[in-house]
């Protein structure tokens, strides 16, 4: 087996041999409530339905490929982390799942705060009204002109991510006459990775300062000696596609350590701990997340214990849900165009999108699952492989899946859970138009990030 480094592949980081697959679905109809959006079924023809419209009608008025993204489940989780967490805690949306000033909107108006890393997502934020003091701004390497914008609009919080950028924040805040609210992000020696978690030398990222050697305290050091910060708590970001609390309480544990000897050196409780993101949500129907109120109770329980243990007085937690969020809530729409069997192998379904559309196969060989959309089929099941039109033999959407013998071009299939990254993600590899986003909520449809034009694209070439 070999072994991927990058805590969003696999699970367990396992790559599957080739040919590795699971026994076929008892009903190739049936849709796992654990993988599609809330609003998610099938009508009495069989054709998936989704907020109460066809995938018919949305591939007519839309056009495919396309992402379709359920609304009311969108709010329906929001309100979830936000409920959970209550009013002693901060939920940051981690806007680099998907982000757009409808998703904005929808945050804002479930009290959620919004978690940035760049000056394009800070633009997005602010366009569409997200109030200032309710941004955290993250990044390792941010521009000077994107920490002046930062300050200048008085985000709540700015992420520090190396000792440069201390002084580069002190400055510029201090030039502008303010003192801008900062946490340091450190790594704390812990890979999260779905099931397991490994507690040794990762350091090894672009992410943070180092507890180890000192790093950390250093730099908190330094942070409380600037007239242009006010050092209101510590970050940490352990990994992604995380199902199993055990990687959190090692982190907090070190957190918490280093909490207690700043207040032993500086005589400072620093009033705020932030445990990332990462949470997991379920690709396939072996995937099994766990619900927002049983995180929010596992994360304050393992911090009120560890700084009880330090005699430190709890600090408020802040937690950055954005695949947990976003994830589980749209799929995408794929017209198929070519069906072509490979005789003691497995089937290549075509479709008219791929890896521009969604590259996360291809670059950390993650699962999915798949459905005939546009009706339902008693056939037999043929295990597929469905591809992309590309010109890369990687162009893979579902490396493994099992679709209805009587597949035919013209059908209509759907990928679920490709409400994160994908869009964020997505490229015009080939020159291919990045699809659009539609919001379904109510027996209504809208476009919320339109489908990308052939003027678009030409705009950009000033020849």
């Amino acid at each position: 087996m070999s072994r991927s480094a990058h805590p969003a592949g696999p699970r367990h980081a396992d790559v599957l041999p080739e040919g590795h697959y699971s026994a076929p679905p008892a009903d190739l109809n049936a849709l796992d409530p654990k993988v599609w959006a809330r609003t998610v079924a099938r009508d009495e023809h069989g054709v998936l339905t989704v907020g109460g419209i066809d995938v018919k009608r949305l591939a007519e008025e839309f056009g495919t490929p396309a992402y379709v993204m359920d609304e009311a489940d969108f709010r329906a989780r929001a309100r979830a982390w936000r409920t959970a967490f209550g009013n002693d805690a901060d939920v940051f949306y981690a806007g680099k799942a998907f982000l757009s000033r409808a998703v904005v909107r929808w945050l804002h108006e479930e009290g959620l705060n919004l978690d940035v890393c760049s000056g394009g997502e800070l633009a997005t934020a602010l366009s569409a009204g997200m109030p200032a003091d309710r941004i955290a701004f993250h990044g390792n390497n941010k521009s000077a002109a994107e920490i002046e914008r930062a300050v200048r609009a008085g985000v709540g919080r700015i992420v520090l991510d190396s000792f440069q950028e201390i002084v580069r924040v002190a400055h510029i805040a201090q030039s502008l006459g303010k003192r801008q609210r900062v946490q340091i992000r450190v790594t704390v020696g812990v890979e999260a990775h779905t099931h397991e978690f490994i507690a040794t030398a990762h350091e090894d990222q672009k992410f943070g300062i180092p507890l180890a050697g000192g790093q950390a305290a250093e730099a908190v050091r330094r942070a409380l000696k600037l007239d242009g910060l006010e050092l209101i708590g510590i970050h940490s970001h352990i990994g992604s596609q995380i199902f199993d609390m055990s990687g959190f309480e090692v982190a907090a544990h070190r957190v918490v350590g280093l909490l207690r000897d700043i207040r032993d050196e500086h005589g400072v409780e620093l009033p705020e701990i932030d445990l990332g993101g990462g949470l997991g949500i379920a690709y396939t129907s072996d995937d099994d997340p766990r619900e927002p109120h049983e995180i929010a109770k596992a994360l304050t329980e393992i911090v009120t214990r560890e700084c009880e243990a330090a005699r430190l007085s709890t600090p408020r937690i802040s937690v950055e849900p954005g695949r947990a969020v976003v994830g589980p809530t749209a799929f995408t729409l794929y017209e198929v165009g070519t069906v072509k069997p490979l005789d003691g192998l497995r089937t290549y379904v075509s479709v008219d999108g791929g890896m521009s559309d969604n590259i996360r196969t291809a670059l950390y060989d993650a699962e999915y699952t798949v459905a005939l959309a546009s009706r339902s089929s008693d056939a037999e099941p043929m295990l597929c492989r469905v591809v992309g039109k590309h010109c890369e033999s990687g162009d893979i959407v579902v490396r493994d899946a099992f679709l209805p013998g009587d597949l035919a071009p013209g059908d209509l299939i759907a990928v679920p859970a490709t409400g994160a990254y994908c869009r964020s993600m997505a490229s015009n590899y080939n020159h291919v138009l990045r699809p659009p986003v539609v919001a379904v909520e109510g027996g209504e449809a809208r476009v919320i990030v339109r489908r990308e034009t052939e003027e678009d694209l030409l705009r950009l070439d000033v020849g």
